[in-house]
């Protein structure tokens, strides 16, 4: 028989484990209750407020006082800390990203479990609106053929206090990366949810470009699909003022995603056959300007929790299993591996050989890396929900 309540243990308080905390303690999420906190600092145990605290994640896992588990810890333990939970048979909750490389995602996700037990990862900008109705509009195809897409995101930026608060951030051996793993994770996993992922990838990673990391702060890339599709992906944590602007083209028209307007310029005809045939002008009918009316960004976080629930309780689908967190990954890696070799790489990759670029950049490292606790409330790091 199912519990009424899901007991859910948090390891991991940092940022965005305190978030979760609070969120869970104000009741945001219906049939959860938070039982148990777990934090390597015994410092922070009083983020849990009065809950049981745990310094080891495994006395946690394996205490009886939790169904499922939401994992907020640094990158690199997110394969052993998850491996360890799926075999003691908990539900698991991943925040993102699913882990560093694609070799350990594989390792992850290769993990036997019940078909009972619930496997995700926080994906939370799956529930926005505004990219839901964009994926049901090109998968309905009202673009038509998608010919170019290009997303421009450097609203991202982060100060260098961000990057001094923590000894794991913005290395190759604590973190795995920067901009790309850290916050455009989101992103990407957004851009291979609506269009699927590419067939090459070419990308230019400038490490340290804007902060003193050793890290990628910005990030130019172009993805080729097999269809003849071409996409440009630009992020950045360096830039103010910053943009988010996604402009897909397509024979019906073009789709453009800014802030929060949404607006479709659909054509009256399709370009492709206006191409082909002899019309008496060679000018395009003007297009139709649409602006999509959308009322909010979504519940983010709390949506994927509430879904994570839901597919415990109910068997409810789940928005974002864990399984498609390893695309964003492949991703991020690729275009890495594109620019530490400067080559066109080709997808999928051979998980093998990333794993190995990866440690050759933990070798050779020698970043002296500053450490400044922040000060600062956690408004301060979160400008927006999705980080």
């Amino acid at each position: 028989m199912k519990p009424e309540a899901v007991r859910l243990g948090i390891i991991g308080l940092g940022n965005m484990g305190r978030h979760h905390v609070e969120t869970l303690l104000n009741g945001e999420v219906p049939d959860c209750e938070l039982t148990a906190v777990c934090d390597s600092n015994p410092v922070k145990q009083s983020v849990g407020k009065g809950l049981p605290f745990y310094s080891q994640s495994s006395d946690l896992i394996h205490s009886g006082k939790i169904d499922a588990v939401l994992i907020a810890t640094p990158h690199y333990s997110h394969t052993p800390i998850g491996i360890e939970a799926l075999d003691s048979g908990l539900h698991v909750l991943m925040e993102k990203p699913l882990s560093v490389h694609k070799a350990d995602c594989l390792r992850l996700l290769a993990t036997p479990r019940k078909k009972t037990q619930v496997f995700a990862v926080m994906l939370n900008q799956r529930t926005d609106p505004y990219y839901q109705t964009i994926r049901h509009m090109v998968q309905k195809g009202e673009l038509g053929r998608i010919h170019r897409i290009h997303w421009t995101i450097t609203d991202w930026f982060r100060s260098q206090a961000y990057y001094d608060s923590s000894a794991w951030r913005a290395t190759w051996e604590g973190e795995g990366g920067g901009v790309l793993l850290n916050q455009s994770v989101h992103n990407l996993d957004l851009f291979q949810w609506i269009f699927g992922m590419p067939h090459k990838v070419h990308a230019v990673c400038s490490l340290a470009r804007y902060h003193h990391i050793e890290v990628e702060d910005e990030v130019s890339a172009i993805f080729q699909y097999y269809d003849g599709t071409t996409a440009t992906f630009i992020t950045s944590t360096g830039e103010a003022p910053g943009v988010n602007r996604l402009e897909v083209i397509g024979d019906m028209g073009r789709l453009v995603k800014e802030g929060d307007r949404l607006t479709f310029h659909r054509n009256q005809v399709s370009s492709s056959d206006y191409i082909r045939s002899t019309p008496e002008g060679y000018k395009m009918p003007p297009a139709e300007i649409l602006d999509i009316s959308i009322p909010d960004h979504g519940e983010q976080h709390v949506g994927i929790i509430k879904n994570f629930v839901g597919a415990i309780l109910r068997g409810d689908k789940l928005l974002s299993p864990a399984s498609d967190g390893l695309h964003a990954v492949e991703l991020i890696n690729s275009m890495i591996l594109s620019s530490v070799h400067q080559s066109i790489v080709e997808l999928p990759i051979q998980a093998a050989v990333y794993e190995k670029t990866l440690q050759n950049l933990i070798f050779n490292s020698h970043f002296q890396k500053t450490v400044s606790p922040y000060q600062g409330g956690f408004g301060n790091y979160l400008q927006k929900s999705s980080t």
